[in-house]
């Protein structure tokens, strides 16, 4: 019993070190991948100077990445193990990230229509690639960690994580100010991405992770899965509200980060502080969002925490040059406030997603806040540059666009008070159903959720 223990014991310990080690590895290249990262922003920005509405289609691919891989996962699932699919995807996803950097010089710079389309093709490869690899390792992940330790293991490795994203951000964001956007510093960070996500390949690779016995659950029929679905008046009032705050978040979210580099006159080097301030305020603020969500129920709380995080947002509407410096404490107070919403997100669904329809639940979820997500910004980016085309005063006009985030938000309130909230979570986890929260995480400078694992405690291992 013991020599059989032993072995087990130790291939579990080192397969936990080995997937702490890989994720230290692998945030530069998935937070570059974020639709408004500093580093894209500043080549779609600075480099390139493309139109606003070839930024809004690029900021939708991510969104568009995660509902076509719906159709194409679970295939894969069929045909190969989590771990293979995962580091398949993975493996095309840096070498994409590795030919664009390479082919980065013969992107015309001098003709932004050309670039854009040559930028959407590579950008949309990738974000599915992303998307599968995201996935899959989430499944992986689930098949081989003890419940019992979940809570405490990924409690660690979400904190270390954001000292590698912290750190990503800080270097990145100086290299491209320090040489003032030149194309060599991009092609720079994309290969210290890519060396770094060989490494992280190669250990998830030799993980000696072992799958757990798998518990035989008789799976209903799609028809009848699909009428729990749709007898499940809060799950849908959920999925609505999510519409909802999906479009306000993502219409004109992504061009924030555009204002700061061109009506703010901010650099790379600002950008990545502002993103470093929200960062560390919203891990910071994560425990005691926890604790009053678990007192106060996550409707209530989620209600608060947005309309604290809206009601600032009406700042953006006054921003100028001279006033710019009132960002640091917008983001800052911004990444404080937003992770109660945000945690109260991942802890609502967990209590509304119906067990025997699970996996049609969390999909039909991220199937319809993923279209949603991926035509927004291209709204977004369409109305911007027909009212640039129109009014000269562009500062004038990106302040009357960001008055649609926190109106559209606060009235999306009334949907989210209508959900009836159950006591009790039935799930341990719900993994992929968090997906779009981790792509818009890029937009409001909270990209330590990008690779967070949302967990719930559980005490046995069941």
């Amino acid at each position: 019993m013991n020599a059989t223990t032993r072995p087990a014991k130790a291939n579990l310990l080192r397969a936990l070190r080995l997937c702490t080690a890989e994720g230290v590895m692998a945030m530069p290249i998935v937070t570059m991948s974020l639709p408004v990262s500093v580093f894209l922003t500043a080549l779609l920005t600075k480099a390139f100077a493309l139109p606003k509405t070839t930024i809004g289609l690029i900021c939708a691919l991510p969104f568009l990445g995660n509902f076509l891989q719906i159709f194409v996962a679970p295939f894969l699932a069929r045909w190969r193990p989590p771990k293979i699919v995962m580091l398949g995807a993975a493996a095309l996803h840096m070498l994409c990230w590795a030919a664009f950097g390479a082919l980065l010089h013969f992107v015309p710079r001098d003709d932004p229509a050309a670039a854009g389309r040559w930028l959407i093709a590579w950008f949309l490869t990738t974000s599915c690639f992303a998307a599968i690899a995201g996935v899959s390792w989430n499944a992986w992940i689930q098949d081989w960690v003890p419940y019992r330790i979940r809570g405490k293991y990924f409690g660690r490795r979400n904190g270390t994580l954001q000292f590698s994203t912290l750190t990503f951000l800080f270097v990145s964001g100086w290299a491209l100010a320090h040489w003032t956007y030149a194309i060599p510093a991009f092609q720079l960070i994309i290969a210290g991405a890519v060396v770094m996500r060989l490494f992280s390949l190669y250990w998830q690779w030799i993980s000696p992770a072992q799958a757990r016995k798998a518990t035989l659950v008789v799976a209903l029929p799609l028809r009848t899965q699909l009428g729990v679905v749709l007898g499940s008046r809060s799950l849908l009032g959920f999925i609505a509200f999510g519409a909802v705050w999906s479009f306000a978040a993502n219409c004109f979210g992504p061009f924030y980060h555009v204002f700061m580099f061109e009506q703010l006159g901010m650099s790379a080097f600002d950008v990545s502080l502002l993103s470093m301030l929200a960062q560390l305020s919203g891990a910071l603020s994560f425990p005691a969002w926890g604790r009053m969500l678990d007192r106060f129920g996550n409707k209530s709380v989620m209600t608060v925490s947005l309309i604290l995080w809206q009601v600032q947002n009406f700042l953006w509407c006054f921003l100028t040059p001279e006033n710019r410096h009132m960002l640091f404490g917008m983001w800052l107070f911004g990444g404080a406030v937003s992770a109660g919403f945000i945690l109260g997100q991942f802890t609502l669904l967990l209590k509304l997603i119906p067990l025997e329809a699970k996996n049609l639940a969390i999909g039909v979820n991220l199937a319809v806040t993923s279209l949603v997500a991926a035509i927004a910004p291209i709204t977004g980016g369409e109305v911007l540059t027909w009212a640039l085309a129109r009014w000269p005063n562009a500062l004038a006009v990106h302040h009357a666009c960001f008055v649609v985030q926190p109106v559209v938000a606060l009235l999306g309130c009334m949907l989210l008070l209508r959900v009836e909230e159950p006591r009790a979570s039935p799930l341990t986890m719900v993994f992929g159903a968090m997906r779009n929260i981790r792509t818009l995480s890029g937009v409001f400078g909270l990209s330590f959720l990008v690779n967070y694992i949302f967990y719930r405690s559980q005490k046995d291992d069941k």
